[in-house]
């Protein structure tokens, strides 16, 4: 135990080791986690509307991936800005400021009557998503031992997948009754809810563990500069971003926008079939988000096989089904495909794993921010790459959907680059930090 008891003017007790865990820690980490759920809602809630929004606004293919582009565009862009306002400010803060803008999103969304007005109000809420999911990892860090980083981390992206089921179940059954405008205002009052909630209750550290004040020098742009290059100096952090990028994007784009629209003009489902075919790559996102979580707690080493394995899979499903000989693809086939593509965000989670060790507490925030932007710049390029293709080849999805293969070898390419050097490098750390646990008398 460290510093001094907080009495009257005195400076706050600051307590060694790992915070506790416990109920009030699940309590406060599930305030926050409530807002990622809120947000995912959101930022998926697209998928199950862009049908509707391309007649809504008269757009065609490529337009109509514009707004996820731009969306997630705002997104990657946000993920450093958004790590160092949480490593300078703290998780409450963020979150706070992430919950108004994407609520103002969704309800400029609901009431947009041009394309520009949606443009911008998707643009906003990708600004306000941006804040929540490193707000998470930092809470977590906070308020559990870090022998649980991995399980809750995977926890936190299970419950906030949980929000792509709001959209696939409730939303789209909303708007087919309800239409568009009283369909998406009516989801934005979740965000105004989620925002008193945090503001209320939610705390950024345990009572006794509060985070060692910044030292003098810890501002300016000199300083954010140090803090980006240390945390992309380390191959954990760049490996980290590369298995982000490699394992997240193939669900991504495919539930944020391009699954419903391919599941019914190429293979000829309903939107009811195609509904529950994205419904099945949700649920077993959660699922093998539990499993993952626990494996990497318990098995470091597995790290590496899980990613790469969850890579060969998806891609030999992927050309399976793309490609195949008849003009639909069988049902058992694309069940399994969306079964798999359920495995690709909790693969990519582990990216956090490796950055995690890599770098200080006080430097956490910026590294989970590089490692971030890593998926959202390839769901990005790949939702513009399928537009564009879409457009060029007259809704060839065939040679459209062929674009993940060229993403999936690049990443690839950069984990196979890096992983011995970041393996080495968390290895050397780990011996360092066991000799400098071993108390010499002196």
């Amino acid at each position: 135990m460290s510093g001094t008891t907080g009495v009257g003017n005195s400076p706050a007790r600051t307590l060694g080791g790992d915070p506790p865990g416990g109920g009030k820690a699940m309590a406060v980490w599930g305030i926050g986690v409530a807002v990622y759920f809120v947000a995912i809602t959101y930022r998926t809630s697209l998928g199950v509307a862009g049908l509707d929004a391309a007649e809504r606004f008269h757009i065609n293919a490529s337009a109509l991936s514009t707004f996820s582009i731009l969306q997630l565009l705002v997104y990657a862009g946000m993920q450093i800005p958004v790590g160092l306002l949480v490593d300078r400010l703290g998780a409450k803060k963020v979150l706070a400021i992430g919950a108004v803008l994407y609520t103002i999103g969704q309800f400029g969304f609901a009431f947009s009557s041009s394309y520009g007005m949606a443009l911008g109000s998707r643009a906003l809420l990708g600004c306000g998503d941006a804040m929540t999911f490193i707000s998470v990892l930092r809470l977590g860090a906070r308020w559990f031992p870090a022998r649980r980083g991995p399980l809750i981390a995977q926890i936190a992206a299970l419950v906030g997948m949980a929000g792509n089921l709001v959209s696939t179940l409730v939303l789209a059954r909303l708007l087919h009754s309800f239409g568009w405008t009283p369909t998406f205002a009516a989801s934005a009052l979740g965000g105004v809810v989620v925002l008193v909630v945090l503001l209320v209750f939610l705390k950024d550290h345990p009572e006794g563990f509060e985070p060692p004040p910044a030292p003098s020098g810890h501002t300016g742009i000199a300083f954010i500069r140090r803090q980006i290059a240390d945390a992309w100096r380390e191959p954990g952090t760049r490996l980290g971003m590369w298995i982000h990028f490699t394992t997240q994007f193939p669900a991504m784009f495919f539930l944020l926008l391009w699954g419903l629209p391919y599941l019914v003009e190429a293979q000829g489902l309903s939107r009811g079939t195609a509904g529950e075919l994205l419904t099945l790559i949700v649920l077993s996102n959660m699922a093998v988000g539990l499993v993952y979580g626990q494996v990497i707690a318990r098995h470091h080493a597995a790290r590496l096989p899980l990613a790469f394995g969850t890579t060969a899979v998806t891609a030999a499903l992927w050309a399976l089904t793309v490609f195949w000989p008849a003009a639909h693809a069988p049902m058992p086939l694309l069940i399994v495909l969306c079964l798999v593509l359920g495995a690709c965000g909790p693969a990519s989670m582990i990216g956090f794993d490796f950055a995690r060790p890599a770098n200080p507490p006080e430097r956490q925030g910026t590294a989970s921010g590089i490692v971030n932007m890593g998926g959202f710049t390839a769901s990005m390029t790949t939702l513009l790459a399928v537009g564009v293709l879409l457009d060029a080849t007259g809704d060839n999805y065939r040679i459209a959907f062929a674009s993940v293969f060229v993403l999936e070898a690049i990443g690839v390419s950069q984990i196979l680059r890096l992983r011995r050097r970041a393996v080495r490098r968390e290895q050397e750390r780990l011996v360092v930090s066991r000799v400098e646990a071993v108390h010499v008398p002196a």
